[in-house]
């Protein structure tokens, strides 16, 4: 064919390609196709599962962990797939009968997996935390743990973003960046990096000597400051929390830069009113899910006088029917984990729509900071049982778990 060069050449281009299709399609054998390289190759790059052994466990703090992650081959995984720095995988874990499913940021790079056959997470421990608890008890070096492929958009996109991002992280919120500072070194790339990282207290330091070869390597390209809130005699650094103030003297300002902001819940709520004077496009604002609401009946949205509720949820999963509890207080999904049901999810946080569920009949309340329903979804009685909370008798249709 013809090489065209302009855009009414492309336009005579594709004109020409429609007789060629039609004559394929009369040559090509009215059998099935056997072999489908190119769906093998989607299924190798980008897997619904990904079967893991614990090779290392390392302590970065008494608090923290970091977790490498190798293929298992015997279990149905043999390489590791791609991913965007600054993503996430869900992990499937079965806790005291219950099944369960958490999100954690991909601290390693992208090219540490395709190459050097290795991922790794870096984990907090939370003293009230279901699975963090069972973590810390049960994975060591030989473990073999599932996740879901790699999820989340919590990544740079030339085509979208700054070629300089502001970071603000508290507690493991670190973890993407991590991965997004080791991508920019393999592939040299044309980004700066300023990280202002919220800890609570000193002893919450983590890659401290880690980032100083970064620093080596990157030079003036990357930044990071620790805030500490409750420092001792010994910090040095700044303190308190991240505020307006901080992001302009440490972080340098706003200007030219894609905030990438990745923490626990409050710190996101606080940074609403602080980030409000830079007058900041949607577009120019990234942030990481953070998980579910801890206290839904904080939000004035909330009815009130159901604290203490229950309801019944009629639950059509597959072929079965299952009758549950749910408490008011609950998501709709973590009524279906503990009823055993083992329903699928990712993010935990109503943003990536994989547990997206019908509702049949009653209704639900929205976590206003968690809602990211479609407007066609809404329409159509679509909804995210992470994010959502019953309010009175439910029935609904879910997914059968992949």
């Amino acid at each position: 064919m013809k090489k065209k060069n302009n855009f009414l050449g492309d336009i005579a281009g594709l004109i020409e390609l429609l007789p060629e299709r039609k004559r394929r399609i009369e040559r090509a054998s009215p059998g099935p196709i056997g072999d489908d390289p190119i769906n093998e190759l989607a299924r190798s790059l980008h897997p619904q599962k990904i079967y893991f052994e614990i090779a290392e466990v390392r302590d970065e703090t008494p608090t923290i962990r970091t977790f490498k992650l190798v293929a298992a081959p015997d279990s149905g995984t043999t390489a590791l797939p791609v991913f965007r720095a600054g993503q996430y995988l869900a992990f499937r874990e079965e806790v005291q009968g219950v099944v369960v499913t958490r999100p954690y940021s991909i601290s390693s790079s992208p090219r540490e997996a395709l190459e050097d056959g290795f991922m790794e997470i870096t984990v907090r421990k939370i003293p009230k935390g279901f699975l963090t608890k069972h973590i810390w008890k049960n994975w060591k070096p030989g473990s073999k743990i599932t996740s879901s492929g790699p999820a989340g958009f919590f990544y740079h996109e030339p085509l979208r973003d700054t070629n300089h991002i502001l970071g603000i992280a508290g507690g493991c919120g670190f973890t993407p960046f991590r991965s997004m500072i080791k991508d920019a070194i393999d592939n040299d790339l044309d980004l700066s990096i300023t990280l202002l990282f919220g800890i609570r207290t000193p002893d919450e330091v983590i890659f401290k000597k880690e980032l100083a070869k970064y620093k080596r390597k990157m030079g003036k390209k990357l930044k990071v400051t620790y805030v500490c809130s409750e420092p001792d005699g010994s910090w040095k650094g700044p303190s308190g929390f991240i505020t307006k103030d901080v992001i302009k003297k440490q972080g340098g300002g706003v200007k030219g830069k894609t905030l990438f902001i990745c923490g626990p819940p409050a710190m996101y709520r606080f940074l609403e009113n602080e980030l409000a004077e830079f007058k900041i496009p949607q577009k120019r604002i990234r942030r990481e899910v953070f998980g579910e609401i801890d206290d839904i009946t904080a939000f004035d949205e909330f009815p009130r006088g159901l604290k203490r509720k229950k309801f019944n949820i009629k639950v059509h999963i597959g072929s079965e029917v299952e009758e549950i509890q749910a408490k008011a207080t609950e998501t709709v999904l973590v009524a279906m984990e503990r009823a055993g049901l083992a329903p699928q999810s990712k993010c935990r946080s109503g943003e990536c729509g994989f547990c997206d569920s019908l509702l049949l009949d009653g209704e639900i309340f929205v976590s206003p900071e968690n809602d990211g329903r479609r407007m066609a979804g809404v329409k159509f009685n679509h909804f995210h049982p992470c994010a959502s909370y019953p309010v009175t008798d439910l029935e609904i249709i879910v997914n059968r778990s992949v």
